[in-house]
């Protein structure tokens, strides 16, 4: 078996906990790469993705996602996509990233609009 590396352990440890802790709630999932910020609302108990958004969408395209206000418009967004699907809780999967920065701004954005996690 190949070793992990730091974020490889870091995201299993989350989401071992998000299994054990998130009540079945959906799941906010969010992956961050150099230049964009994904998001999306995925229910495990069906295996679908029920809302998703990213800096990629036309309307926030114009602007690079690497910036915390990228990540902020993702995360109101998401929670809009989310509110209209019906899903107002959800558990907050940061993956292997810190809760700082980009991660940070988009959940913050999320809970700002009607998240609750």
């Amino acid at each position: 078996m190949a070793k992990l590396t730091v974020f490889q352990k870091r995201r299993q440890r989350v989401r071992t906990a998000l299994r054990a802790n998130g009540g079945g709630r959906p799941r906010l999932s969010i992956h961050r790469s150099g230049r964009h910020i994904y998001a999306q609302v995925i229910d495990d108990a069906a295996g679908r993705t029920i809302a998703a958004a990213s800096s990629l969408d036309k309307d926030v395209r114009g602007t690079t996602g690497a910036t915390a206000a990228a990540a902020a418009e993702v995360g109101k967004r998401v929670a809009e996509r989310a509110s209209a699907a019906g899903v107002t809780r959800v558990v907050f999967d940061r993956g292997g990233f810190l809760f700082h920065g980009r991660v940070k701004a988009l959940a913050d954005a999320a809970r700002e609009g009607g998240l609750e996690f």
